[in-house]
């Protein structure tokens, strides 16, 4: 049996240009599906997998991330003096404990597979999760916890992958199939946002990973791969053939939220599936409906 899953990246260092001038003072991870932060939604799907240790890898202006991943003392006085203990325990019952969160700044702006190689001395040699706040997941099972729960019984590293129209294959790194079973995919090879006629396949990587530690190795080259950057796709690849590699068809629906339309599907999605908001939600829906 493999270890145990502990540590998570997550990759906050973006500036969010696509939503200007929202994100001009404001992380774009900061950005509210109805009341709760994007990167909230994914440190809480996290902890539901188990995950101990929470690390960010911020860029210049992401103050607000750790300042809400922090105690407000001057609020939470203020609760009290109101006898407000519901609104207390939705800002503390998902905190993580002091000292599971780690800050590294992410010094360039050189890629995904940069962000992740900046928190390698906080990893070391034990598999991890890297979760992407924009890559938002609605589902009875959490997604990462889908996935650890596979990794247990497969080892090696997993993805969560879904289908993709053929003319979107070159926003995405899609997979190389060796074998199909249902929903878990055995990989043998990857390529980062192939041009559709070169895909090898529609099945796309989305912003969840649990990886082995020897990924490390190919990003120490900082070698640049699709658009200058430093592909973490191109080290997974480099990692075919030493262990494992599996892709997992997770269940839900995933919601691409570093996009404005699919914000805003988002924000309607999980409103419905409050019991607090959904007939409103309802409502407004069909007061649009003939527009």
């Amino acid at each position: 049996m493999g270890k145990v899953i502990r540590k998570a990246i997550f990759p906050v260092g973006g500036m969010g240009t696509r939503f200007l001038p929202a994100t001009k003072a404001i992380p774009k991870e900061m950005l509210p599906i109805v009341d709760k932060p994007l990167i909230q939604y994914a440190v809480e799907e996290a902890q539901a997998a188990g995950i101990e240790n929470f690390i960010f890898v911020t860029g210049r202006g992401k103050h607000a991330i750790e300042d809400h991943f922090d105690y407000s003392f001057e609020l939470d006085s203020m609760l009290e003096e109101r006898g407000r203990s519901d609104m207390l325990e939705t800002i503390r019952s998902w905190m993580p404990k002091p000292g599971q969160i780690s800050y590294i700044r992410q010094m360039q702006p050189l890629g995904l597979g940069h962000a992740v190689w900046c928190a390698r001395d906080l990893i070391g040699d034990e598999p991890f999760a890297v979760l992407l706040a924009d890559d938002l997941v609605q589902s009875r099972t959490p997604c990462l916890k889908q996935m650890v729960d596979v990794q247990a019984d497969v080892g090696g590293s997993v993805v969560g992958v879904m289908d993709v129209p053929r003319e979107h294959t070159s926003r995405y790194g899609i997979l190389d199939i060796e074998k199909d079973a249902d929903d878990l995919v055995s990989i043998r090879g990857l390529v980062e946002k192939p041009r559709p006629e070169d895909a090898p396949s529609t099945l796309s990587i989305i912003g969840r990973y649990i990886l082995q530690p020897e990924v490390f190795e190919y990003l120490d080259r900082q070698e640049k791969g699709a658009g200058g950057e430093i592909q973490l796709t191109d080290a997974m690849a480099a990692t075919l053939g030493k262990g494992p590699f599996h892709g997992l068809r997770f269940e839900g629906r995933r919601f691409d939220c570093g996009d404005k339309a699919g914000f805003l599907d988002a924000s309607i999605a999980f409103a419905l599936a409050r019991d607090d908001l959904a007939a409103a939600t309802r409502e407004i829906l069909k007061s649009y409906a003939g527009a």
